[in-house]
């Protein structure tokens, strides 16, 4: 996604500043040694009101990223809850995507940032369809990358850190050039993980299937929507380690997330999945996820957070 209008505002530390001087200092330590940690949210436009979808689990997800990186917010939750209702407002966005951002800041360089100021900032924008308009009804084509997702016990996988998406770069950019729409990891034992910024869905023959946590995912609010979503339709979803192969007999397959929402997966590895396009079992979780979150059902789950 390119910014094409560089203009409203940014929330920095507590305060607004233009767009084009959010800036950070090149010495900054996140810069040298990517101690961040992130959160991608949405906002949907709902009678003309601007809703974000799941805040307080997003928000919460995020201190639990800073705990691990033993980064301490220097705001609470409630706080940064407002603070993304007010940067919504100030920029008049109703339909919008979120990005709130912790980061070690300026003071000294070295691996450890203990001396370095935790600084926040959150900035929203208008995206449409992560991976196209036309993905959502037709699906996109995945291949396998040869990167694999780091073990357990070499990086907290549970924090959504933006070191952790070196990772996701390299297999996002192998996809391109092999030329795919986007890729899908595997962990370190060959068990099915994750896309780079997506967790995955299988169905077979009736049943829903996705990765375990132990299989080096994120643990995705959108992913436990899914479940929630699922299972309220009446179908068993199973969590377990699956293996490579199942990617190529599933009779449907999806991606979730925050960015990616329901998307469809057309192919694998040039491998057409079930017919070739979106299935009847993904269509139904799709159209409930977009019923919730577009307004058109009741919202019994909580999940929308209006901006008021």
């Amino acid at each position: 996604m390119a910014f094409n209008e560089e203009s409203g505002k940014i929330w920095m530390d507590g305060e607004f500043v233009d767009w084009k001087d959010a800036q950070v200092h090149v010495l900054s330590h996140a810069m040298h040694y990517g101690s961040s940690v992130f959160e991608g949210i949405r906002a949907y436009e709902i009678d003309g009101k601007s809703n974000i979808f799941r805040l307080k689990d997003h928000v919460h997800r995020l201190f639990n990223s800073a705990k691990i990186y033993k980064m301490e917010i220097p705001f609470t939750e409630d706080q940064i809850c407002e603070a993304i209702k007010d940067t919504i407002k100030e920029n008049n966005l109703t339909d919008c995507y979120i990005r709130p951002i912790v980061y070690r800041g300026y003071k000294e360089l070295g691996v450890s940032p203990v001396n370095c100021p935790v600084c926040v900032t959150i900035a929203v924008w208008e995206w449409g369809a992560y991976l196209g308009e036309d993905a959502l009804a037709n699906g996109v084509n995945i291949g396998v990358s040869s990167w694999r997702k780091p073990a357990e016990g070499t990086f907290p996988l549970l924090a959504k850190a933006a070191a952790n998406y070196m990772n996701s770069q390299l297999a996002n950019l192998e996809a391109q050039d092999n030329g795919f729409d986007e890729a899908l990891l595997l962990d370190v034992n060959g068990h099915i993980a994750e896309g780079p910024g997506e967790n995955i869905f299988l169905i077979k023959d009736g049943k829903i299937y996705t990765p375990v946590l132990a299989s080096s995912i994120l643990e995705g609010i959108t992913r436990d929507s899914i479940i929630k979503l699922a299972t309220d339709l009446g179908y068993e979803v199973i969590e377990q380690p699956l293996p490579r192969d199942f990617l190529y007999i599933a009779d449907e397959e999806f991606f979730a997330g925050s960015a990616a929402e329901v998307t469809p997966i057309r192919s694998m590895d040039h491998r057409v999945i079930g017919e070739g396009r979106r299935g009847p079992i993904t269509k139904e979780i799709q159209d409930a996820f977009f019923d919730v979150i577009k307004g058109k059902t009741e919202d019994k789950y909580g999940w929308l957070f209006p901006v008021e």
